[in-house]
């Protein structure tokens, strides 16, 4: 992982965090690295991953069970909204750049279905 100078780095290791939870590569339930384990994969100070960690327990999004560690978790509802919560969040910023360089919403929405494959 690389990191943003510009971005806090706790706040970067929460999103990416939340996005592999919206991933499912952590399911709901499964246990979390250990602080320790990611810090060192990371290589980051061990408290700025407790910080996010500290974020995302305060958020409900993961749980932590005293000399078990901390865990996804099982509310799958609140996963959801926090996969839409970044969806909008992602989309209200692409659209208001897109705005700001002139482009109207058909010619948007033109791109976008150029861009996007899928289904």
């Amino acid at each position: 992982m690389e990191f943003d100078n510009n971005i806090p780095v706790y706040v970067q290791i929460l999103s990416y965090l939340k996005e592999i939870i919206i991933k499912k590569e952590l399911k709901e339930g499964d246990k979390m690295p250990s602080v320790r384990e990611l810090a060192k994969d990371l290589k980051v100070n061990p408290n700025t991953v407790q910080r996010a960690y500290r974020e995302l327990e305060s958020e409900g999004l993961i749980i932590s069970k005293r000399g078990m560690g901390s865990y996804v978790t099982d509310n799958e509802d609140m996963i959801n909204n926090l996969r839409n919560d970044i969806a909008k969040e992602t989309v209200i910023s692409f659209s208001n750049r897109m705005k700001n360089m002139g482009f109207c919403k058909k010619q948007i929405l033109e791109i976008i279905d150029y861009y996007v494959e899928g289904d």
